[in-house]
């Protein structure tokens, strides 16, 4: 099973990364659009089919979160244990994963 990062790290990623992406991708359009590049069409494309992509992962991750979650819960219920929860921390990392995992790709490929 892949090694997932914490849902601090994936904010810090998206707080820094994210800007620096959105400045890149609209310095790069910009420019395209001055010298009549058609790269700026895809670069425009393949932000929306991620975005999509992304979010289509992230609902399903978050669902499969909140079902785990509660079947933890109904389990301490059934028990009668009593069990401090961070569950509310595990669903939100499961719902930011996707979308730090691409914005971190993103930076990577254009910075170069």
């Amino acid at each position: 099973m892949a090694k997932h990062r914490s849902l601090a790290r994936d904010l810090a990623s998206l707080w820094f990364q994210a800007p620096m992406v959105i400045a890149a991708r609209t310095h790069a359009m910009a420019v395209a659009a001055v010298t009549g590049s058609p790269t700026d069409y895809v670069e425009a494309s393949r932000m929306v089919t991620e975005k999509m992509s992304a979010a289509a992962e992230s609902v399903t991750a978050c669902s499969a979160a909140l079902v785990k979650e509660g079947m933890g819960a109904a389990t301490t219920l059934a028990t009668g244990r009593i069990k401090k929860g961070s569950g509310h921390k595990r669903v939100a990392a499961a719902a930011l994963r996707p979308y730090a995992k691409r914005v971190r790709a993103n930076a990577r490929r254009l910075a170069k």
